[in-house]
């Protein structure tokens, strides 16, 4: 039997005008702007711009709003918008080293060169709803409490045990290959390192949470601890086509962590400690941690451990972690799919009479 399908134009339409007026919200309340999403929903933007891969605070705000909140929609919205840029240039590798700090703090020592930066932070506070935000115009706290003073640059929590050899050095890849471009050629597995961190650090953040967590209970042996994590501004620069040096076009703020594990020894490498490394764009300490859980937990063969848990497994973990596309996958569901439900009925069908007539 065959179905026409015929496009609804007209009901499209309206469709999209009711999503118009569903996001405009009560008329009577002032239209939400990208500045005060910008201004005030920062952790949400750091998110958005984190898995679209394109640092745009003004555009991710856009994108937040148009979706009306929904992250995966913003994503998805300044991704499509990214593959519309043109490639000017590619940037020096950023050095973290020379980030200016506004915030860094480890938990595996007390005192540090630098000392421990609380800066903004949710993590002293009871977590419990403060009605008092509802009062508009509510008393600032004092200045003097709020004040940040002059961001600087510190100096490596883990640099100390670096020097001792109780922990590994940072080195590149054997052969020092050149990092694939996850955005323009199609994952090979097994992955570089390299590779890996370019699709956890655009990955769902609940994904690569959920992963890490698997490693905490038990799911690839691991005792991590958080080394170093710290939050700020570093410059970009990029080397011009004119010139044979670098020069700075601006500056990005990230959120770095180098998470540091146990590690017994093996007949080519002592007992020592071993990094896992996240990096993403804006405040984002959860997504960096969990990040750089996954990230060590993906290293198993470097260390030869065996590979037992799920967030050890390249395949599993990496393809999966992308919202957009299993969004996509997910939410085409509700698209007419009339023409191949007709044909598993009639099959199904057949079937039933086939078995019925044997019988």
């Amino acid at each position: 039997m065959y179905i026409a399908v015929k496009g609804g134009e007209l009901a499209i339409e309206a469709a999209r005008v009711l999503l118009a007026d569903a996001r405009r919200g009560d008329r009577d309340l002032a239209e939400l702007v990208d500045a005060q999403v910008q201004g005030q929903l920062r952790l949400l933007v750091a998110r958005v711009m984190a898995e679209a891969s394109l640092y745009d605070p003004a555009l991710a705000a856009l994108a937040i709003r148009q979706a009306a909140g929904d992250t995966l929609e913003a994503v998805f919205l300044l991704r499509a918008y990214r593959t519309t840029l043109p490639r000017l240039a590619f940037s020096e590798p950023l050095d973290t080293a020379g980030m200016r700090v506004a915030r860094r703090v480890s938990s595996i020592f007390k005192d540090l060169p630098g000392g421990q930066l609380l800066g903004p932070t949710p993590d002293y506070t009871q977590r419990l709803i403060d009605f008092g935000l509802q009062q508009p115009g509510r008393e600032p706290l004092q200045p003097a409490l709020v004040d940040p003073g002059p961001e600087m640059t510190l100096p490596g929590a883990l640099e100390g045990l670096g020097s001792q050899g109780l922990v590994e050095p940072c080195r590149p890849s054997p052969g020092d290959p050149e990092p694939p471009d996850i955005t323009r050629d199609p994952p090979m597995y097994p992955m570089p390192r390299s590779g890996r961190l370019q699709m956890l650090a655009r990955a769902d953040e609940g994904w690569v949470l959920g992963m890490a967590y698997s490693t905490q209970r038990g799911y690839a042996n691991s005792h991590p601890f958080a080394g170093d994590v710290r939050l700020g501004q570093v410059a970009v620069a990029i080397v011009p086509d004119e010139l044979d040096f670098a020069i700075e076009i601006g500056e990005v703020e990230l959120t770095e962590c180098q998470m540091v594990n146990q590690f017994v020894g093996s007949a080519e490498q002592p007992p020592q400690f071993t990094r896992g490394y996240g990096l993403v764009f804006g405040h984002g300490e959860r997504k960096a941690m969990a990040m750089a859980l996954v990230d060590r937990a993906l290293r198993h063969e470097e260390f030869g451990e065996l590979a037992t848990a799920p967030a050890q497994q390249q395949e599993f973990v990496l393809p999966h972690g992308d919202g957009v596309e299993a969004s996509g996958f997910v939410q085409h569901l509700k698209l007419p799919h009339y023409v191949t439900f007709e044909a598993e009925l009639q099959l199904l069908r057949q079937l039933r009479a086939e078995a019925g007539g044997s019988a």
